[in-house]
């Protein structure tokens, strides 16, 4: 069965480490037959959400328009959501952050999004795993808020520099989650 599946990005480095994972798994999904878009979400116009609570009422994700009005349907259409970014200050990069942010437009629609697969792929600097924490532990709330099956996490500590990523087997653990779908 051949699934949508979207990925959102929020590295600010096209040659990044994250991003050396993300394609680990696109690629990997993409074999499988898997159709997969991608939403570089730090090369994107996505603002904060404003708490407005008109999502949906013009007829889009947002009533300020920007960028998260062509992701939306392209995630109410997906079988699967797959997060990868790097950690920033221990949290998520702010670019994400606001599509993440956003995702509460589908609450506030009434948008049926309940059963989808999602996982998620990070890596930070420092050696210490816990670090991930900032990014984990949100994650697991919006899959259980949303009613998402989360499939996996794929967590690589100890990488800074461009390539680092290489000295690690993040790359082959971002692909074996295309496995997991």
């Amino acid at each position: 069965m051949s699934k949508k599946i979207v990925v959102i990005t929020g590295s600010l480095r096209k040659n990044g480490n994250s991003f050396a994972m993300t394609d680990a798994f696109i690629r990997a999904a993409e074999a499988k037959g898997y159709t997969v878009t991608r939403f570089d979400a730090a090369f994107r116009k996505v603002g904060g959400c404003h708490a407005c609570e008109t999502c949906y009422k013009s007829g889009k994700a947002c009533s300020y328009d920007d960028d998260f009005n062509a992701l939306a349907p392209l995630i109410l259409e997906a079988d699967a959501v797959i997060f990868t970014t790097p950690v920033y200050w221990y949290s998520y990069p702010a670019q994400i952050k606001a599509v993440i942010d956003k995702l509460y437009s589908l609450c506030v629609g009434g948008k049926e999004v309940a059963g989808k697969e999602c996982a998620l792929i990070t890596c930070c600097e420092e050696e210490d795993v816990t670090v991930m924490n900032g990014v984990r532990l949100p994650y697991e709330r919006t899959a259980a808020l949303l009613q998402w099956k989360s499939v996996g996490e794929v967590l690589v500590p100890g990488v800074l520099r461009e390539g680092d990523i290489e000295k690690t087997d993040g790359c082959q653990k971002a692909a074996a989650l295309a496995e997991k779908l």
